[in-house]
């Protein structure tokens, strides 16, 4: 089989791949390595690769197809990890150059359990620094760029998760959300992105930005194999306090079931000014083809949709404030070796290690927080994200799912937005609300734009109800292959 053959793989065809001794696992990582080798010059998705311990990975694999094992769910697969994931003895900058020398001495749960269900870990991938990002040039590392269109960003701060697998340099990878982190850059790089419930997938290994918001989740190549991932990466950690108990559900069989009867909210607040006209005619594409599908599709309210925004940049700056301040030169990562004192190494520790972004965002999460402002921004922001919450469940009261768009626009130029804050923070304006309340959401690819550019469908679920979010996305991706 060809380089590129093999590259284009899903998981389950990989699987098959292997068992039926078409391939190996070690030829199919060779394979990937040699493309990245040939492609990622151009993209930057990658900061680091794990070469033997994926080759040593990969011969466990091939020895037990060799005596005929039953395979393990990823087995031979080759994933990419965002770095933000800590993965032992590996760079784990957090695209930072404060973490630059850090090699962490354990791996994430969720890295764990993908080893553990057989995948390859080809390496880590470039972010924006501390996942604070939404176009992926915040990395101290350079930016990384969308494998469809060059000049443009891969949407942040998973972009090199997100192009990784439009690139097809990983089938699958990890990457981690915020305020839209995963869904976002899916819809950028035409790709599919999960954000589980929150305490549905561990965060152990994960270095913190928004403690209560981040979340672990996959970017794949289509529905199935978001499905598979999520439901290796799924269920209770003992390493996790804020992980969820409940049952992992039975999400690759899920997808069989037809989504016929299911009511499917349309958010009104998500159509308004701003929206993309291609974007908006490519969703209300997949609304008919949903409705043709037997769906019932339904217009609801969610009527605090516009405090979202402000709200999530209060809540994820001030607990950015308090994770980041762990970083001074104490412990780990970068010292500053001219300091005369404890807090000149602080200051200049920290001023050296951390870039404009983190920094603006660290400044506006500590005045949140200082005293005497408390209440009037992080006390208020918690009551709002109540009220958006409660938004939720009652939408989710009279559907089964939500559909709106995951961005405003499609990927935007590199540097178009760098010199604009408040319009890059704008990007996250639908899926910013989904991170505040907690619940399940995805993006799945829907079409194009007349420039070729991807776009992506927002799916959210109720709490812990991936399964019929995932079904759902299916009816979506079942009816784009059709076209």
């Amino acid at each position: 089989m060809t380089v590129n053959s093999l590259t284009e793989l899903t998981i389950a065809e990989v699987r098959e791949a292997i068992a039926a001794g078409r391939t190996t696992a070690t030829e199919l990582a060779a394979m990937h390595y040699k493309r990245i080798a040939a492609e990622d010059v151009k993209i930057n998705s990658y900061l680091a690769l794990s070469r033997d311990r994926a080759l040593a990975q990969a011969a466990k694999i091939d020895a037990m197809a060799d005596r005929g094992e039953v395979l393990p769910p990823l087995a031979g697969v080759p994933v990419g990890i965002k770095d933000v994931l800590v993965m032992r003895g590996a760079p784990a900058t957090a695209g930072s150059l404060i973490l630059k020398d850090y090699r962490p001495p354990y791996d994430a749960t969720s890295v764990a359990r993908l080893e553990a269900a057989g995948a390859v870990l080809l390496g880590k991938l470039n972010c924006d620094e501390f996942a604070m990002g939404s176009s992926n040039e915040n990395s101290a590392y350079g930016p990384v760029l969308n494998p469809r269109a060059l000049d443009r960003v891969p949407g942040g701060s998973s972009g090199g998760s997100a192009a990784a697998v439009a690139a097809d340099l990983a089938v699958a990878t990890l990457g981690t959300d915020t305020g839209g982190s995963i869904r976002q850059p899916a819809a950028f790089c035409g790709v599919v992105g999960v954000l589980p419930t929150y305490g549905r997938v561990s965060r152990y290994g994960l270095i913190a930005f928004a403690s209560s918001l981040d979340r672990v989740g996959p970017l794949t190549k289509n529905v199935k194999d978001a499905a598979i991932m999520l439901e290796v990466l799924a269920g209770k950690d003992a390493m996790d306090a804020t992980s969820s108990d409940r049952p992992v559900g039975t999400y690759v069989a899920d997808l069989e079931q037809p989504v016929e009867g299911l009511r499917v909210g349309v958010p009104k607040e998500y159509f308004g000014e701003g929206l993309d006209p291609e974007i908006r005619a490519a969703i209300e594409g997949v609304l008919e083809a949903l409705k043709a599908a037997g769906c019932v599709i339904k217009t609801v309210s969610l009527p605090h949709t516009r405090y979202a925004i402000p709200t999530y940049y209060v809540i994820a700056t001030a607990e950015a404030s308090s994770n980041l301040s762990r970083f001074d030169g104490v412990r780990f990562g970068l010292r500053d070796a001219e300091a005369r004192s404890l807090a000149d190494m602080y200051r200049k520790t920290r001023d050296a290690g951390f870039g404009a972004e983190v920094k603006r965002r660290i400044l506006l999460g500590t005045y949140a927080l200082s005293a005497g402002y408390y209440d009037a921004y992080y006390k208020k922001a918690q009551q709002v994200r109540t009220l958006l919450t409660r938004d939720f469940l009652a939408a989710f009261g009279e559907v089964d799912v939500l559909v709106a768009p995951v961005t405003p626009t499609p990927a935007f130029k590199l540097g178009e937005k760098t010199d604009d804050p408040l319009q890059m923070y704008l990007e996250d304006i639908y899926s910013v609300a989904a991170s505040l309340a907690g619940i399940c959401g995805m993006s799945v690819p829907c079409g194009v734009t007349k420039d070729e550019l991807p776009i992506g469908v927002q799916v959210m679920g109720r709490h812990f109800d991936e399964g019929t979010m995932l079904r759902v996305a299916k009816a979506v991706e079942a009816n784009q292959k059709r076209n």
